[in-house]
């Protein structure tokens, strides 16, 4: 008898825990874009399932690091997660780690939701993933896929409360409107938590936080064969007091969590995603459209400090209304698969998008803009810019059986992308009704980049459960145009080209003991041409990105899961990264400077994830089981500027989570980051620093009808 229960902090749909099961949990993923068994595919992907979700306690996808090996993600200050995976790292708005929710691309940093919510099962590719997913993928590619209503009546709700005013509710239901015919689907979440850091210049908590969000579904079976789904997701965040920074490594750590700033804003974020699925299963070839639409509209009420300090000396100001700051996305994807029966298994398709992305802010210097450097005092610099962009490509891979032992994939991607930029610079005294002279006339400048991404792989079945890969990919980063910044010394609209990767990979994938135990391994060799190596321009934040490098990367990965004793699981994942520039030269006061031999930004040597968790059911009838769950996290030594002066040695994390489960409801106990170590978690290179989460607990009481 299965127990289903709603997912823990994610909108919590239907998740199971059952009598404990005498076998390790059989796993069916859609990682290349068609269903297979996850230990047959020759590519190196983690699944997280929805049990599993729950069982981690799951809230935000940064907190999947070293859940997966070698994959690290951390919030620097304004709730947009940056990803690294093998070494291969987001450095600008272009993410070098693609993310995908229920098959839509979340296009960049702006449009991206990092809240997780109802979850069915997380699937993460590591390494470059060019040919089916194209641009910016080279990291590789983290695939949520959300629950989908169906032709049961269920719902659900859910109370989290904790530390810091940790408040977490969520709710949802899921019917038959007409039976076989269209399904309904509603989940929503409301959260809210105060501050964690203190800001000493009013002694009040900074960074307080709260936020709605939605995920809905209607789903409409036109036939046994074709169904649409309309979905649309939303968020709407409001951070009183983003970017919680300090100057300093050894100050942040000395005074953890107290800062001092004098310009405290209220962030407001809208999110906005929408999506038409059409499906269509057929005797001959499987056929998929995909069309969203993403919008963000991301502006501060009142101006933030750009200083970080209490001085009256850098502001930012981009509350401009809602056609700026606004970023559109449209994409569309045509995708044709084969049948699952077929002896040549195949996927082809097409994608397209188009961008627009309208930004103004002014950077404004204040009573004490000397202090910051500035000859002047009391004046505003407006950037504006008009971005647009828009890609196309065609993309196909094929797998063919030569026996029964051997098997051979390949596959081809060519991606064409433009870009337009458009900017203007303003100087405007304090006291002017509008700009007094251009410092920057406006100008335009365009760009075009274009792609293959080959792939290609030997698997071989050494027994049945039992299988060996090889393969070689290629990734692909898109190239693009500098912003507009406030020193005139940074040229606006200065061309990037576009950062290529080749990457080798060896893995094995393996069962043993009637499914009792597995345990995947994988080594891989990465070289990455033309590295498209960032600069922070202060203090508008606006990063400038140069081909300044060659980077290799090379490692190994461990992913293993047991069932030892009854009622106890073992999980434990584990990765090494040797990241390492082996040319580099970068501007530096006026000069250049040579910094070969060091390593990459934002990527721990070594990541280290050990779960144990014991079931013990106490009663069958009525179901009541005890479960008690105890995690230790290992992160290794990382560096967070070109120049690894800025380092993070070392740590250890450890969470637990224990409770009691009924067939109807549960309460469990929860902490994380049990020690209250204090780490860094982001930096950036001119030395502002943003910790880790502190030590947090709470409880959580959910029922399920």
């Amino acid at each position: 008898m299965k127990l289903i229960l709603p997912l823990i902090g994610t909108v919590l749909c239907a998740s199971a825990y059952a009598q404990t099961s005498d076998t390790l949990e059989a796993i069916t993923v859609t990682a290349q874009k068609k269903e297979e068994k996850l230990q047959k595919i020759p590519v190196s992907v983690s699944a997280i399932t929805a049990r599993q979700v729950l069982d981690y306690r799951l809230w935000n996808t940064k907190e999947i690091t070293a859940i997966v090996p070698n994959l690290y993600s951390a919030d620097p200050g304004d709730g947009r997660n940056v990803t690294s995976i093998r070494g291969i790292t987001t450095t600008s708005y272009d993410p070098a780690v693609a993310t995908y929710i229920d098959g839509v691309n979340q296009f960049g940093l702006d449009t991206y939701i990092s809240q997780l919510n109802d979850i069915e099962r997380i699937e993460v590719l590591r390494g470059p993933q060019g040919t089916l997913y194209g641009r910016n993928a080279m990291g590789g590619v983290i695939n949520i896929i959300t629950k989908q209503p169906g032709n049961q009546l269920n719902g659900f709700a859910e109370a989290n409360i904790g530390n810091y005013g940790q408040q977490r509710y969520a709710a949802g239901f899921r019917a038959p409107l007409v039976k076989n015919k269209l399904n309904l689907g509603v989940t929503g979440i409301y959260d809210q938590r105060d501050g964690y850091y203190t800001n000493l210049y009013n002694n009040k908590d900074f960074d307080r936080q709260h936020g709605i969000s939605g995920n809905y579904y209607l789903k409409y079976l036109v036939s046994p064969r074709w169904s649409v789904t309309f979905n649309l997701k939303h968020v709407a965040n409001r951070n009183n007091g983003t970017f919680p920074l300090t100057n300093g490594v050894e100050d942040a750590l000395e005074h953890p969590f107290e800062l001092n700033q004098n310009a405290v804003t209220e962030m407001v974020d809208n999110t906005f995603n929408t999506s038409l699925s059409i499906q269509h299963t057929g005797a001959a070839f499987n056929f998929s459209s995909q069309t969203a639409w993403q919008s963000n509209h991301r502006y501060y009420r009142s101006p933030i400090d750009g200083d970080f300090s209490p001085i009256d000396g850098v502001t930012i100001i981009n509350d401009y209304g809602k056609d700026w700051n606004k970023v559109k996305v449209f994409t569309q994807e045509f995708r044709f698969t084969s049948v699952a029966t077929a002896p040549f298994k195949w996927t082809a398709g097409t994608y397209l998008f188009a961008l627009d992305n309208p930004v103004k802010q002014t950077t404004h210097f204040g009573e004490d803009a000397a202090m910051v450097g500035s000859p002047d005092k009391n004046y505003g610099l407006i950037n504006t810019s008009t971005g647009k962009g828009f890609g196309l490509a065609f993309y196909g891979e094929a797998g063919y059986v030569l026996n029964k032992q051997w098997e051979v994939i390949a596959g081809l991607r060519y991606d064409y992308e433009r870009k337009k930029q458009q900017v203007l610079g303003e100087y405007q005294p304090d006291g002017s009704p509008t700009p007094i002279f251009d410092f920057q006339p406006d100008t335009s400048a365009r760009a075009s980049f274009n792609a293959f991404s080959p792939k290609v792989g030997l698997l071989y079945h050494a027994a049945q459960h039992n299988d060996l890969f090889v393969t070689y990919s290629r990734g692909y980063r898109a190239g693009g145009l500098t912003q507009l910044a406030a020193d005139p010394s940074t040229p606006p609209l200065y061309a990037y080209k576009p950062e290529y990767s080749n990457n080798i990979e060896l893995g094995s994938k393996n069962t043993f003991f009637n499914n009792k135990l597995r345990v995947n391994v994988a080594l891989f060799y990465a070289t990455i041409t033309d590295a498209q190596v960032p600069t922070l321009v202060l203090p508008e934040a606006i990063t400038v990105t140069r081909n300044a490098g060659k980077l290799n990367s090379k490692g190994a990965e461990l992913e293993l899961a047991a069932l030892p004793l009854k009622g106890l699981e073992l999980n434990y994942q584990a990765g090494f990264t040797d990241a390492e520039y082996k040319t580099l030269k970068v501007s530096q006061n006026g000069g250049t400077v040579d910094l070969a031999g060091k390593k990459q930004l934002f990527t721990p040597d070594m990541t280290s994830m050990l779960a144990l968790q014991y079931q013990l059911p106490v009663s069958q009838k009525p179901f009541v089981q005890l479960m008690a769950r105890g995690e230790w996290q290992y992160l290794g030594e990382q560096y967070f500027d070109l120049a690894n002066n800025i380092r993070q040695s070392p740590y250890n994390l450890l969470n637990a989570r224990a409770g009691i489960i009924t067939k109807y409801a549960e309460i469990l106990f929860w902490g994380r980051n049990l020690g209250n170590r204090k780490y860094v978690s982001y930096a950036y290179d001119f030395g502002a620093v943003h910790l880790g989460n502190p030590e947090t607990w709470g409880f959580t009481l959910r029922v399920k009808w």
